[in-house]
This record gives structure tokens, sequence and C-alpha cells, in this order.
């Protein structure tokens, strides 16, 4: 789950973790109204999308009167924001953050993030800040600090230190930053983020540092215990289709392609993907149902699949170990009959219940193409969908 920079903004402050005034517009008059309560003579109009790369899109404005404020309000609100995260279509921009100008002296990066190779918390930063860290790690991977904390010991003041250094912080700001670095890896712990980041880190030109930018991602699976985070979530800048997968307990990612995957397993479904790029198609979704997949279940993912208009074809492709193969026969039958299915459709089928699946499957008088293995199955519904 992913939330906007001034609800990640929010979680830093309630940290300790410095960061411009600011406040949430969902209109050009409530933009207006945050100026006036911020004061001053400059302000930042921010886009308020989940993605990256807003500035380059034109989404972040310097206003330096009321007037531009009120301007840049109208222009950045209702705008299709295409940055490089969002790809071609763009995110519509539904609210706004309105801040505080800073007096930039230099942008720094830090992250907390799971490594699951060192089994450990990675804090990264970097002296490149406002850029993106993933055009630094190519060109200039020198230019990335990075230490491993022991969850169980937390963040020692030597490893603060080194980031300190390592980045280039001066030594009359290397306590703030130091502090900086210790409450984003308490404000990562706390909330169970999967991701935790602030590019840019600045250095003002009084010497203090703070968090001019702000990016949490959070565990699915540990958001039962947030229940103020799950709050934050914003389904206007979700698929309609992965929200409505979710509904139903359905793993489900939309892609570009155009033959539907219905598989139980995520290793599976990769692996069924990259089969049917192998054999010249295209995936159109990523599809898990999981151990547990009941009629009702199967129903709807089909349901989800038929709703893209781009898909011309689907692949079931199961493996029967505590998911029996007569079940998700029973489910794909009565998923054609309630969705009237009129598109070719490929089942693969392994494992337990196989032969009575498959009798299922041929007996229930629906044009089913029946495959034994991945190669097979791949291969014919490529052909039926070209």
């Amino acid at each position: 789950m992913k939330i906007h920079e001034y609800q990640a903004k929010e979680l830093l402050r309630a940290g300790g973790v410095p960061v411009p005034r600011g406040y949430p517009a969902f209109s050009v008059r409530e933009a207006v109204e945050a100026a006036q309560k911020l004061g001053g003579k400059v302000w930042v109009v921010k886009a308020q999308i989940h993605a990256g790369g807003r500035g380059k899109g034109g989404g972040v404005k310097l206003a330096r009167s009321l007037a531009e404020v009120e301007q840049l309000a109208g222009q950045i609100l209702g705008m299709q924001l295409v940055t490089h995260q969002t790809g071609p279509a763009g995110q519509k921009v539904r609210r706004l953050l309105v801040e505080e100008g800073a007096d930039i002296k230099k942008e720094y990066y830090v992250a907390a993030l799971t490594d699951r190779a060192t089994q450990k918390v990675a804090l990264m930063a970097s002296s490149e800040g406002g850029m993106d860290i993933e055009e630094v790690a190519h060109k200039t991977p020198e230019k990335i600090i990075k230490v491993f904390v022991d969850p169980l010991v937390g963040l020692t003041d030597a490893q603060a230190q080194q980031l300190a250094d390592g980045i280039g912080v001066p030594a009359a700001s290397q306590a703030e930053a130091k502090a900086v670095f210790a409450r984003l890896y308490a404000c990562y712990l706390a909330s169970d983020a999967s991701l935790a980041e602030i590019n840019p880190l600045i250095l003002e030109g009084d010497g203090h540092i703070k968090a001019l930018d702000a990016k949490f991602n959070f565990d699915a699976n540990a958001l039962y215990r947030h229940p103020d985070i799950v709050a934050y979530r914003d389904l206007d800048e979700e698929d309609a289709a992965e929200i409505e997968a979710s509904k139903f307990d359905l793993s489900y990612i939309s892609l570009d392609g155009n033959i539907g995957c219905l598989v139980n397993g995520a290793g599976l479904a990769m692996a069924t993907m990259d089969t049917i790029k192998l054999f010249g198609g295209e995936p159109a979704n990523f599809l898990d149902v999981g151990g547990g997949a009941s009629a009702e279940k199967v129903t709807e993912a089909f349901k989800i699949m038929l709703a893209n208009d781009k898909v011309k074809g689907i692949l079931v492709n199961i493996f029967g170990g505590i998911m029996r193969c007569d079940t998700i026969a029973e489910g794909v039958i009565a998923a054609c009959k309630a969705v009237h299915l009129a598109i070719p459709l490929v089942v693969r089928m392994k494992g337990t219940n196989e032969e009575i699946g498959k009798k299922m499957l041929a007996e229930s008088g629906l044009p089913i193409i029946a495959a034994d293995t991945m190669a097979e199955a791949a291969t014919k519904i490529v052909a039926a969908v070209k």
C-alpha cells in the first residue's frame, strides 16, 4: 500500500522528523486558504499522486503571491500528470499539498528498506538528493552509502555517523542529520513499512536538516495492525480491477497484454507469464487465486479478467497440491457459464485429482482447450488469440 506525500510527512512529523509546514487541499479555494494560513511570501504547490517525478511532469510549482497560488492550483488540480512512474496514460490529480518555501543549500537522499539478503534493514543515503536513486545507482554507485541495521540492536551511533560522513553533511549539522536517520528508522519499524524514503532531505541555509519530500510503502500483510494507516488509503490512485480483486482475496495486477492468466501460486503465475512471452504472447494480468479457491472465487476472477476489453483469451494453469484440480474444474465450468465466455480458454492441470478435473472439463460441453504442459498451454493460447 502507498500513501501521499502529505500523509507520509504526517508520519514523519509524529516521529520527530522536521518537515515543512503545509496543508492538503482538494480545491483551488482550499489551496489559497492553505497559503493564507501558512503566511510568508513563497509557497510550493505540489500535486499529490502515488508516483515520483512529479516536478518533471509539471506537478510541482513555486508561487510568489496568493494570486499565483490560485492560478497554479487551478492548473494542477484535474490535470492528467504523466511521470516516468505513471506510464503514458498519467494519473489524474485530485489533491494538492501547499507548503511553505524552503531555503535549500544542499539536497541529500535517505531511505530505510528491508534487505532480504541480510535479513536486516538497509539504511541508505546519498549526496545526490532530488534525483532518481535508480539513476544514481546506475551512473555513480559509489555515491550511495549503505548500512545494515540489525532490528534487535537498532541503528547505532557509529552507523548514523558513517552515513552523515559518507554523504558529506557539514560537521555543524551532523547531530541533526543523525537524529533524522534514527527517527526515520524508528518510523519505518513502527509503521511496518517496506520503504520509508526522504528525497530530498535538505540542508537549509541556517544549517538545519529537513525532509522536503517523503514516500512510504507498507507491507500489506501488516496493515491489520495499523487502522490509522489504512485510513490513508486513496482508492482513486489504485487500479479498479485490483481493488475489486482484493475484495475476494485475489492477488491481481493489471498488465498491458491480451492473454488473461489464472494461476494458483505466485511463483507459478510468474513462470506462466514468462512462458506466454516466450511463445510470442503478452499476459494481460498477474492473477493468483491462492490455495483455497472456491467456485465463487474463480468466477469472480473470470469477471475481473473479462472486464478488461484487451483480453482476447484466457489461460488457466493449475498445480493441484493443496488446491485440488477437480475444485478448480468446478470453478472454471461455473465461471464459463456465469460469464457466458466467448473467447478462447486453455486449461492446464497437474496434481491432486488431475484426472477427475480433466474429465469434468471434457464432459462439460464447453469449448475448453486442454493442455498437458506449460509449453503446450502457452502455444495453444497464443495461437488461439492470434
